[in-house]
């Protein structure tokens, strides 16, 4: 009996320890277990699963199904052919991708609702399928020019497209590597060979940049060598300068007195010669009172004596002319009316003179008076009257002398007769 027992305790321990075995799950680092089966509240959600990460569970018999979800990494090639980039020039790209069923919530379950079941051939399928269309849309926002020379960029452009899709199936996306970007017209190729020729240009500017450093960094060690040397050779010449003026300096005092007892010297010198010029000048001007001006003082004298004589001779012969003067304007006023005639009648003889002088060299044949008076009176017995009366008074003939002068033909270059002077009338009594 008691044999028994123990047989039935051991065969049911081990019963127990068989089914409890089968009823528990344990879930590896790298795997999730779902239990279907129960109901459970995941945020605001009911879901009709629990998910198990990293742990063990009892599945509830008759109640719950187990499935388990691989958590490691799925590497897929994505490639993609004739795929239009921006631009319209069709690109190959070939790239990699690393991705896996996401072990966190919310995306996890996505992964539950959409993979569960499905094996990893289907996964990787669905994932590049994804990646794939992704690719093509992410090409065509972008130039060939931009897709070749930043493919980092390019690839996280692609990353952050493709994350939101993975993310609605429960994927996540680790790594994404472009491998090759070409075409099939040559269009990056002739990119390449720009590059190419721009990288060689760059090449030769760089090396002529480089030379012309060179050679202005030359010229800069030339120049600053010259500029030292130019300092040098103006130190040297300050200091020959400042030299100079210290000599100068201390030869100024010695000049200074020097040219003062010079000055000194001549204007002493000047002083005397002033003093000589003095008397000098004294004597001159004694030997020119002697020699000029005492004679120009007895001159002077003598001219002013001269001058008071004549003076005084003038003077009296003014006053005996008044005299007559006024003698013969006495007579003038006791002769009355026949004053006037008794003058011209003096005067006369010299008028007779001048006009017969004006005559001389005219021949005159014959002289006739005719003519009638202003009062109707016979102008030629008063001619011939007042002749005789001239004659008679004066002793002047003029009809004579005209006469004569008729007669005589005038010679070139004759003497004429001197003039008889008229006689002077009686001086008037008083």
């Amino acid at each position: 009996m008691g044999i028994a027992l123990i047989i039935i305790l051991v065969v049911a321990t081990i019963a127990i320890i068989i089914l409890v075995k089968k009823m528990l799950y344990i879930c590896q680092p790298n795997e999730v277990l779902i239990f279907s089966g129960t109901h459970r509240r995941i945020g605001s959600r009911k879901v009709g699963y629990k998910v198990i990460r990293g742990g063990r569970k009892l599945k509830l018999p008759l109640v719950e199904v187990v499935d388990r979800m691989d958590l490691t990494n799925m590497a897929i090639n994505v490639a993609v052919r004739g795929a239009f980039s921006h631009g319209g020039i069709p690109l190959n790209v070939e790239g990699v991708a690393n991705l896996k069923v996401a072990g966190e919530e919310p995306i996890l379950g996505n992964a539950v609702e959409r993979l569960l079941g499905k094996s990893r051939q289907e996964l990787a399928s669905i994932a590049k399928e994804t990646l794939e269309g992704n690719l093509r849309g992410v090409l065509a926002k972008l130039t060939p020019e931009q897709v070749n020379e930043d493919k980092l960029a390019f690839a996280k452009q692609l990353m952050d497209e493709a994350d939101n899709d993975l993310n609605r199936l429960g994927l996540v996306l680790d790594t994404l590597k472009i491998q090759n970007v070409s075409d099939d017209v040559g269009y990056l190729d002739s990119i390449g060979r720009i590059k190419g020729a721009e990288i060689r240009r760059d090449a030769v500017i760089a090396e002529a940049n480089s030379k012309a450093a060179s050679v202005v960094k030359d010229a800069s060690n030339v120049q600053e060598t010259e500029l030292v040397r130019i300092d040098a050779a103006i130190r040297t010449l300050e200091a020959d300068i400042k030299r100079k003026i210290a000599d100068a300096q201390t030869q100024k005092a010695a000049r200074v007195a020097e040219e003062r007892g010079t000055v000194v010297a001549e204007v002493a010198e000047a002083r005397a010669a002033i003093d000589v010029q003095k008397a000098r000048i004294e004597q001159v001007k004694r030997k020119l009172e002697a020699d000029v001006l005492e004679p120009a003082r007895a001159d002077m004298d003598a001219k002013i004596n001269g001058a008071r004589g004549l003076a005084a001779k003038i003077t009296e012969e003014g006053k005996a002319t008044v005299q007559v003067l006024s003698r013969i304007t006495e007579a003038w006023k006791q002769a009355g009316p026949n004053a006037r005639d008794v003058f011209l009648m003096q005067k006369l003889q010299r008028l007779v003179e001048t006009m017969t002088q004006t005559v001389r060299s005219v021949k005159v044949d014959k002289v006739t008076v005719l003519g009638v008076g202003t009062q109707g009176d016979a102008l030629a017995p008063k001619v011939i009257s007042a002749a005789e009366q001239i004659k008679s008074t004066l002793g002047v003939d003029i009809l004579g002398a005209l006469q004569q002068r008729m007669q005589t033909p005038a010679r070139a270059g004759g003497s004429r007769p001197a003039p008889q002077s008229p006689p002077q009338s009686p001086a008037p009594q008083r």
